[in-house]
């Protein structure tokens, strides 16, 4: 089955697309974590907009949109990073955010790898390098992985704490 590109994805969501993020680094050349890492700042209007967009037409269209990142404490640079972008960014946008610290997982089931899954029929893995590299996604419609996948998040979404109240440590 061939990966769409994620705008592809999203536009072909008609109800919910749900993701799980459990890594603690990503993308260590993403030029806006760059400049973060600088400055302190991180512009979202000029490297987010396109995504940021993106998001609010599904969400505008009644797309429920909900993420929950299981983090290492304390946290580590990327994390504060995405802690600190997720109000102007993902919240803007019209996402809901959850976050579970690391500690607070040890008895959930979880699959290998973060994954989006679009109204509980498709499920997109997205694989990442040990240094948090993009290396690659895959796509199925495994029934056994959805329900996997589904079960998983939910776990992770009713133990997350809201963006508004979790303060990293």
């Amino acid at each position: 089955m061939s990966v769409p590109t994620f705008s592809e994805m999203l536009a072909s969501a008609a109800r919910e697309a749900i993701h799980l993020e459990m890594r603690d680094t990503y993308t260590p050349d993403d030029p806006c974590y760059i400049e973060w890492q600088k400055t302190g700042i991180a512009d979202v209007d000029a490297y987010w907009h396109e995504w940021r967009e993106e998001v609010t037409r599904a969400v505008g269209r009644g797309v429920a949109i909900r993420r929950a990142r299981i983090v290492s404490e304390p946290v580590t640079d990327f994390i504060r990073y995405e802690y600190e972008l997720t109000s102007p960014l993902n919240i803007a946008a019209g996402e809901q955010v959850r976050w579970l610290p690391r500690s607070r997982a040890s008895d959930l089931a979880l699959p290998g790898n973060n994954f989006w899954v679009l109204d509980e029929h498709l499920v997109r893995f997205g694989f990442f390098g040990g240094n948090g590299e993009d290396v690659g996604e895959e796509l199925t419609r495994d029934p056994a992985q959805i329900k996997l996948c589904t079960a998983a998040f939910e776990a992770v979404w009713q133990r997350g704490i809201d963006h508004s109240e979790y303060r990293p440590e």
